[in-house]
């Protein structure tokens, strides 16, 4: 059973794509613009799941399909947003391979390389080509999910990281590209406990987990929607080109063994 909570009506007829947002922090960004008034376009490589959260998500939830390592499909969907609603306001680029560890350097495929990066840095850089056109005509917004390990690292995650830290410079590198006219931002969320609220009841986190964090807990995708949406809106108008980290003050926490 997917659970959501119940989004408010579309007041202001702005719409927003959101990539990998069948479920986590993706479902947890389109779920928060909802409830802000946006018309919501989910994508998602799980046909079935992505209809599913549409359909509960209310009439300004739309999803499409797309693997947004395929330029092919990434210039049909957007298309198809452009067809249906006539015009596109923002763009979130949160869909990854999110599996930061990857085996021994020696061991590691190339092929898994390469899939990795195509999906979370090439992706973000073909939705900004396709939608940059409709975004410029209503200064729109661009926010790309980073993550805090672009800076920092456990060991045998070296696709992730590099793909992150990609991203990063991306950003910025869009933001002066598409400037005035498109704001570019990137989020790097740290440890967010995005599972379904079913599965966080039925398995809780441990008190350990949330007291290593200086803020006291585990973050949760409402927290990056809510730095997500502000990115968005009018009142950051004058941010661009930067990366905000949601973390809960774990990166600049020192840490030595004891």
């Amino acid at each position: 059973m997917i659970e959501l909570s119940t989004p408010a009506a579309n007041t202001h007829g702005r719409v927003a794509l959101v990539t990998g947002a069948a479920r986590g922090i993706g479902l947890g960004i389109a779920a928060w613009l909802i409830s802000e008034g946006w018309q919501v376009v989910l994508t998602d490589l799980d046909r079935v799941r992505g209809s599913k959260v549409a359909k509960v998500l209310g009439e300004n939830a739309w999803f499409i399909a797309m693997d947004v390592a395929d330029e092919n499909q990434v210039a049909l969907g957007v298309a198809e947003v452009l067809g249906q609603f006539g015009r596109l306001d923002a763009l979130v680029c949160n869909a990854a391979v999110a599996d930061p560890h990857n085996i021994t350097l020696e061991s590691l495929d190339l092929a898994y390389w390469n899939r990795v990066l195509a999906v979370n840095l090439s992706g973000p850089m073909l939705l900004a080509k396709h939608c940059a056109p409709y975004l410029r005509a209503h200064n729109g917004s661009i926010v790309n999910l980073a993550s805090t390990r672009a800076r920092q690292s456990e060991a045998d995650s070296e696709a992730y990281a590099a793909s992150k830290g990609g991203l990063l410079a991306l950003t910025h590198a869009l933001a002066i590209s598409l400037g005035p006219e498109i704001r570019v931002n990137a989020v790097s969320p740290g440890w967010i406990d995005a599972r379904d609220p079913s599965v966080r009841r039925a398995e809780p986190l441990a008190d350990a987990d949330h007291a290593q964090h200086p803020a006291g807990r585990v973050g949760t995708v409402e927290d990056v929607a809510a730095m997500v949406a502000w990115l968005l809106s009018r009142n950051a108008g004058f941010v661009t080109g930067q990366e905000f980290v949601v973390d809960g003050g774990m990166t600049k926490k020192m840490i030595y063994e004891q």
